[in-house]
């Protein structure tokens, strides 16, 4: 209990600087997970769409996917804000892969086959706590939008 209490409170790269780079991935599907709820509905086929996101992105199948997507979960639950998954995404990700995950964001926001102005607002706040100009956010948005056929 304790040991998850600590981890609660220290960040995970002042535990192990190793995790620096899974943290990140951690926190890049939290906000994909946030992105689905940000409507208020996180669909199953929104979910679905994160598991391919992380299949596709990291390399993961089946149960390490799961179970990635269990953890990001339950992080974004406990989230109080996004700061804390930008902050780590931001250190610990090169720019194109920021911009690749704002893609993402979209491709969730689009999975359900309607966007929402909620999503629209999140997407925006997280790219900027990103350091992703406006220009590329709408070219991850249009791109997103030609992957998934949506108006």
């Amino acid at each position: 209990m304790f040991d998850r209490l600590r981890r609660l409170f220290v960040p995970a790269s002042k535990l192990d600087p190793a995790n620096d780079r899974d943290d990140a991935r951690i926190c890049s599907i939290s906000l994909l997970v946030e992105a689905a709820l940000a409507d208020g509905i996180y669909a199953d086929i929104e979910q679905e769409k994160i598991l391919s996101v992380i299949e596709q992105s990291f390399g993961m199948k089946g149960e390490a996917a799961t179970k990635m997507l269990d953890k990001a979960e339950e992080r974004a639950e406990m989230a109080v804000d996004h700061y804390t998954f930008t902050r780590s995404i931001k250190k610990h990700m090169p720019k194109e892969e920021r911009i690749g995950l704002i893609g993402h964001l979209w491709d969730v926001t689009f999975a359900d086959g309607e966007e929402s102005p909620f999503e629209d607002a999140f997407i925006r706040r997280v790219a900027a706590l990103l350091a992703v100009t406006d220009h590329e956010r709408a070219e991850a948005k249009r791109a997103a939008q030609s992957r998934s056929d949506t108006p």
